[in-house]
C-alpha cells in the first residue's frame, strides 16, 4: 500500500516516477491565467491567518461546506475566522474522492510542510501552525510565490483598470513577472443597460473618450488595448456561455448601439448581433498586437437567483452548461481566418461530453505559422481534477498533439493554489509512464519523453506566449 501524498503520489509506475522527479518536478511555473489580486502582490500582503488566505473567496470550499450542512454565516457570513476554519475542517473528511481532499492536503504540505490530515481533531493545531508561519516574511505573498517556483503570473483585469499595481510590481523588480490580461466581458453585456451604460461611462473616462457612438466605443477599446500592451499584456480572455457568431453589418451595429445609448429595449436578435460584432472587433485587436485570445466556454452561471441577490456572482452557484458550441465556434474562427487575422487562441471547455468536439475543432485552424497555434486549453473549473485532466489530455492526444500543449494554469483566487501545477504534472507523467510500461510507447525513447514533459510543463508556454 502506498502512503498518502508520499513522493510518488499518483505515479503508478517507475517510468512515471522517473519522468516526474527528473523532469517535471523542478520546472518553473508560468501561470498564464489566474484571478490573483495584483494589489496583494504589489503590497506584498501578509495574511492574518489561514482562513484569510485559504477560505476567503474560495467558492469551491463554500460549495462543499453548504453541501455538508454548514450554514452560510460560516462560509461568507460574519462568523469569526477560526469558526469558519473549524467548519471547513469538519467538512474535509466528507470531501473524500472530491479533488478538494487532495488539494487541501497538498496545499498544507506545500508551502507549509504540514503532513497531518485535516479533521476536527487537528484543526486548532494546523490553524495555529500555519497562522504563525503566515506572519513571517517567508510567507508573505511574494515569499509564497518564490517558494512555489513561480516565474510568470497573468492576472485577469478589466479594460478600465489603471494597472497601477502592475506598474509598482514591475518597478520593484522582485524576480517575478506579473502581467495583466485584457478581460472585456462587461462591454459585451448590452442586454443589461443598468450595468452597461455606467460601465461605458467608466470606460470612456479611462480612455479619455466620450462614448457617444459605436465608433467612439471602438476608439476607447483601442486606446485601452494599447495601454495594456504598453504594460506587458499579451493575452485577452472571455468567460462566455458560448461563442457569438451571428451575421451583422456595421450599419446594423451602429444602430443597435445607438438604441442602447438611448435606453431603448433591444430584441434578442439585436443583442446577439452586437455581441458577435464586439467579439470580432476585440479579436482583431488581439491579432494586430500578436496577443493570444482565450475563451472560457460552457459555464451556466448564477443559477440560484436568491443567493445571487444576497451574495453576488462568483460565490459558488454555477454549473456546467450544455450550449450550442460547434457551429458558432467554427463560424467565428473561420471569419477571422478568412482574412488571415485569427490570433493565437486557447479554447477552454467546461462540458466533458464536448472534449472531442474541442480537440477536433482546434485542428481546423492550425496553419503551420506557430506550433500549436490553436490550443485545447487545460481542464477548467469543475474539470481541473484527476479524471477531468486525464480526459482532456486523452482527447487532445487522440485528435491533436499533446506534445504542443501549453499546459496547466491555476485559474484561482488563492495564493495557495500552486500545488495544482504539481497535481497536473504528476497526472501527465503518470499517463505517459503507463503507456511506456504497457508497451504502447517504446522504452528506448525516454530522453524524448523527458523533454516532452518539460515542454508541456514549461517550455511550450514560454515559447508560445513570448512574454
Amino acid at each position: 500500500m502506498m502512503s498518502f501524498l508520499d513522493e510518488n503520489f499518483l505515479l503508478q509506475t517507475e517510468t512515471a516516477q522517473r519522468l516526474y522527479h527528473e523532469h517535471a518536478k523542478h520546472m518553473p511555473i508560468i501561470d498564464y491565467h489566474c484571478h490573483l489580486s495584483p494589489k496583494d502582490i504589489a503590497e506584498d500582503r501578509k495574511f492574518k491567518n489561514l482562513t484569510e488566505i485559504w477560505l476567503e473567496g474560495d467558492h469551491y470550499k463554500w460549495r462543499a461546506m453548504r453541501t455538508n450542512g454548514v450554514p452560510e454565516r460560516f462560509c461568507t457570513g460574519d462568523a469569526d475566522d477560526f469558526e469558519k476554519f473549524e467548519k471547513w475542517a469538519q467538512t474535509v473528511p466528507y470531501t473524500v474522492r472530491n479533488p478538494l481532499y487532495h488539494w487541501t492536503h497538498m496545499e498544507l504540505k506545500r508551502p507549509f510542510g504540514i503532513e497531518k490530515v485535516l479533521k476536527p481533531e487537528t484543526a486548532r493545531e494546523i490553524y495555529d501552525a500555519c497562522t504563525a508561519m503566515l506572519q513571517t516574511d517567508e510567507f508573505s505573498v511574494r515569499g509564497i510565490l518564490k517558494k512555489m517556483n513561480v516565474e510568470i503570473i497573468c492576472t485577469t483585469d478589466d479594460p478600465i483598470d489603471s494597472l497601477e499595481h502592475h506598474q509598482k510590481i514591475k518597478a520593484d523588480d522582485f524576480g517575478l513577472q506579473v502581467l495583466p490580461t485584457f478581460r472585456a466581458d462587461k462591454v459585451l453585456a448590452i442586454e443589461q443597460p443598468e450595468a452597461f451604460l455606467p460601465y461605458l461611462q467608466k470606460l470612456g473616462e479611462a480612455a479619455g473618450v466620450s462614448i457617444d457612438s459605436y465608433q467612439a466605443l471602438q476608439d476607447a477599446l483601442k486606446k485601452r488595448h494599447d495601454f495594456f500592451h504598453e504594460n506587458g499584456c499579451r493575452l485577452s480572455d472571455h468567460g462566455l456561455e458560448t461563442i457569438y457568431a451571428d451575421e451583422f453589418t456595421e450599419e446594423e451595429i451602429k444602430a443597435i448601439f445607438e438604441k442602447a445609448l438611448n435606453k431603448q429595449e433591444l430584441t434578442q436578435e439585436e443583442v446577439l448581433k452586437y455581441k458577435s460584432a464586439m467579439l470580432v472587433h476585440l479579436a482583431l485587436l488581439d491579432h494586430s498586437r500578436d496577443w493570444t485570445q482565450q475563451f472560457h466556454l460552457g459555464a451556466l452561471r448564477n443559477n440560484n437567483t436568491r443567493m445571487m441577490r444576497e451574495l453576488g456572482p462568483d460565490t459558488g452557484f454555477d454549473s456546467i452548461g450544455d450550449f450550442d458550441v460547434a457551429r458558432p465556434l467554427s463560424k467565428f474562427m473561420d471569419k477571422l481566418d478568412n482574412s488571415d487575422q485569427l490570433a493565437k487562441t486557447i479554447l477552454y471547455n467546461l462540458n466533458p461530453s464536448q472534449n472531442e468536439l474541442y480537440a477536433t475543432m482546434i485542428g481546423n485552424f492550425n496553419d503551420g505559422s506557430t506550433p500549436g497555434k490553436i490550443q485545447f486549453g487545460s481542464a477548467w473549473w469543475f474539470l481541473d481534477q484527476k479524471d477531468g485532466m486525464e480526459k482532456q489530455m486523452n482527447a487532445l492526444s487522440n485528435m491533436g498533439l499533446l506534445s504542443r500543449f501549453v499546459g496547466m494554469l491555476t485559474d484561482s483566487r488563492s495564493f495557495l493554489s500552486y500545488p495544482r501545477h504539481e497535481y497536473f504534472r504528476r497526472i501527465l507523467c503518470n499517463l505517459i509512464g503507463n503507456d511506456v510500461e504497457n508497451g504502447e510507447l517504446p522504452a528506448s525513447e525516454m530522453e524524448w519523453y523527458g523533454q516532452l514533459v518539460e515542454n508541456i510543463c514549461y517550455n511550450n508556454a514560454k515559447n508560445y506566449f513570448n512574454f
